[in-house]
């Protein structure tokens, strides 16, 4: 595992999970929905200190998740018309479609509107209520046409055989990467629960060259957010992951909000916030 603690002014990425596929106006009245709203947040948050924007797409009059590559084509367009530096991730999720072309949809963009990153989730998994299938086809599948296409993955871990079978794909040159990024998500019932124990096998399966971020599920983000930043790696935080800002559930946050209190976070442990040019950097995107 890269060892990222060595430098007492380490850049820290914050990645931005800003609308995910469950949150609505109902339950939150600051989830960005139509492409012009999640525009508008990822912007704001970057004036804040977010340097890699995590995008799913919505239709904007339903509000309901979509795999339709225009969308995120808009999404795209808008961000990099304001800010052309941004680390742009889209979905390629399975939750609620399992069809390869749907998923693969937003691969498909060319030329400005190509996105830097995409996710890759490495294994199924059961969140509270609903099954997310990832069998070994698809996962290779999508991992070809990332590779093919020049997509950065962003590899998805939500327990430790996620990380080995990134590994193992790494081996087969199916992910070929330098400098491969993976976000740890703790805390979803049915996956990896945050402790120290969970935390430290993460880590030590890691592999000597990997980029690697903490998110924590639900009430677990803030913890998961500050225990990732103090053994040394990035953060991701979001409404996609948690919808309230108190541990009580009486305030709901807004991504703005979030973005800050993280990145108050990382100042006070003197500690530098990573532009989206570090971001590049570091991930390997110059």
């Amino acid at each position: 595992m890269n060892n990222q603690i060595s430098s007492a002014k380490r850049k820290v990425i914050i990645n931005l999970c800003l609308t995910g596929m469950i949150p609505t106006k109902e339950m939150n009245s600051h989830t960005p929905i139509s492409p012009k709203e999640i525009i508008t947040c990822a912007l704001q948050c970057a004036d804040l200190g977010a340097s890699m924007i995590h995008i799913h797409a919505r239709d904007e009059k339903s509000g309901k998740p979509t795999w339709d590559k225009n969308i995120y084509a808009e999404i795209i367009s808008g961000i990099r018309a304001k800010n052309k530096d941004l680390v742009l991730c889209v979905s390629t999720s399975g939750r609620d479609w399992k069809e390869f072309e749907k998923r693969s949809a937003c691969l498909e963009l060319e030329g400005e509107l190509k996105p830097d990153m995409a996710s890759l989730t490495l294994g199924s998994m059961n969140f509270i209520s609903q099954e997310s299938v990832n069998s070994p086809q698809m996962i290779e599948q999508l991992a070809t046409t990332m590779k093919e296409r020049g997509i950065k993955p962003e590899i998805e871990i939500f327990e430790p055989g996620m990380i080995h079978k990134a590994k193992y794909l790494m081996t087969k040159n199916v992910i070929n990467d330098s400098s491969p990024y993976f976000n740890i998500l703790f805390g979803s019932l049915g996956t990896t629960p945050l402790d120290a124990v969970s935390a430290g096998a993460m880590m030590h399966m890691l592999p000597e060259n990997a980029v690697w971020g903490f998110a924590g599920i639900g009430a677990y983000q803030l913890d998961a957010n500050i225990l990732g930043i103090a053994l040394g790696g990035h953060v991701r935080v979001g409404l996609e992951d948690n919808i309230y800002f108190d541990r009580e559930k009486k305030v709901l946050a807004s991504n703005e909000m979030l973005v800050e209190r993280v990145a108050h976070i990382i100042r006070t442990m003197e500690l530098e916030i990573a532009t989206p040019q570090d971001a590049r950097i570091m991930l390997g995107l110059t």
